[in-house]
């Protein structure tokens, strides 16, 4: 990061309310301070904007990490920054996505900026309503942080992970004595007597004071109202925790999360939500459906139907439901077969000609077109599509002894 980004991380920080833990604040003035005073040296924290992955049953996991800005501009990571800006774009490519059924957002952030907070948190909010949003505070999930994982399907914290510090708070930083010492004085000439307020090079006046405080008590207002709607409980409630920060099972007794678990345990639970339930088809016919409508098959290939045969599971339903089906409907599902068993194979030419066969039952599973096949080949978007690992989830176990667990969070995250 140079010294010419200083001017905007600034402004982040100071003269604007925040919605942050204490703790982590002080860190971020710590480390600005040295860059103030012209230290180069770079802190080296890992960045926070890192593209989401989708789980092979598709869950599409949403990274929420570090400090949190409204936008980034591509600075370093002083203190990991993560924008709202590219959340929300990730929120609505997963929400776009028909591969994707449900969404984890993993959280591990003590927060940041109050401006974009709650639109984010809105429309985090508003996915219930389209696909399963599940959130895990794995560990902290604070302020901010908790503002836009509050409007899960299902919150989840660790048996150590902190959760809360539901408040605002706005910082003013007076230079004038330094300024002084320095030999410097700062004249604003200004049109309009509040214009100067609450500038770094002069005591903070009573009436800034007042402008400031009445900002941050209206924002604590959108805060407290966005957790009570979230989470069901009364405003008073949730006000009388006075920005407390909650550990572990005191987050499940205060109301803030809903059941202790670990990263793989909301995988786990989530991946049950979406999963496809056994119905009963015309004529005796066993099809799978989910909450979402009907599908082919179940994801997850067994034993008896190995990954490398999932490209034949249209052509195999196709083939039950012509076998089945009798009267004037015999028709069409025989013509619906015919356009599956075409669809398949057209797919597998495809990946065949790219180089990459195994990718098929993968496309098959998924339900895509051959015109989207052909763009994810073109464009060399396949992973998400590649045949599920065989390593079973273990939902009691920790990230770092499950080797799906921890693949998937070495994609994005520096544990």
């Amino acid at each position: 990061m140079s010294l010419v980004d200083l001017p905007h991380l600034g402004g982040l920080v100071f003269g604007a309310p925040l919605m942050i833990a204490r703790p982590k604040l002080d860190t971020i003035l710590q480390v600005l301070s040295f860059r103030l005073q012209g230290d180069a040296t770079d802190p080296g924290v890992p960045a926070g904007d890192r593209p989401f992955v989708v789980t092979p049953n598709g869950i599409a996991i949403i990274p929420v990490l570090g400090t949190l800005a409204n936008r980034t501009f591509g600075l370093a990571a002083m203190s990991g920054l993560a924008s709202y800006v590219r959340l929300g774009e990730q929120l609505d490519l997963a929400a776009a996505d028909p591969a994707v059924k449900g969404i984890l957002l993993d959280v591990d952030s003590n927060g940041g900026q109050a401006g974009g907070v709650f639109d984010l948190a809105d429309r985090v909010l508003a996915l219930r309503g389209v696909k399963p949003v599940y959130a895990i505070a794995d560990e902290a999930c604070l302020s901010a942080a908790y503002a836009l994982a509050c409007g899960a399907e299902r919150f989840y914290v660790t048996q150590t992970g902190a959760v809360g510090s539901i408040g605002v708070v706005a910082l003013h930083a007076d230079q004038s004595g330094a300024d002084e010492k320095a030999g410097v004085r700062y004249d604003y000439i200004t049109a309009g007597d509040r214009k100067a307020d609450a500038n770094p090079h002069a005591p903070l006046s009573d009436e800034a004071r007042a402008t400031l405080q009445a900002e941050v008590d209206r924002l604590y207002g959108l805060f407290t109202g966005m957790v009570a709607r979230c989470r069901n409980l009364p405003d008073a409630q949730v006000r009388e925790q006075q920005a407390g920060v909650f550990f572990g099972a005191n987050a499940v007794a205060a109301g803030l999360a809903d059941q202790i678990g670990t990263f793989a345990s909301a995988l786990t639970d989530l991946s049950t939500r979406i999963a496809p339930r056994p119905v009963a088809g015309r004529g005796g016919v066993s099809v799978l459906s989910s909450s979402k409508g009907p599908t082919a098959m179940s994801d997850a290939p067994t034993a008896e139907t190995p990954a490398t045969s999932e490209a034949t599971l249209r052509q195999q339903l196709a083939a039950e439901i012509t076998a089945q089906v009798s009267g004037p409907a015999a028709e069409d599902a025989k013509a619906l077969a015919t356009r599956l068993r075409g669809e398949a194979a057209e797919i597998l030419e495809l990946c065949q000609l790219a180089g990459q066969p195994t990718l098929a039952a993968g496309f098959v599973r998924q339900g895509l077109a051959p015109a989207a096949v052909r763009t994810a080949l073109l464009t060399g978007r396949v992973e998400r599509y590649e045949a599920a690992p065989t390593v079973p989830v273990d939902p009691n176990a920790a990230a770092g002894d499950n080797p799906l667990i921890a693949a998937i969070k070495a994609t994005y995250r520096k544990d």
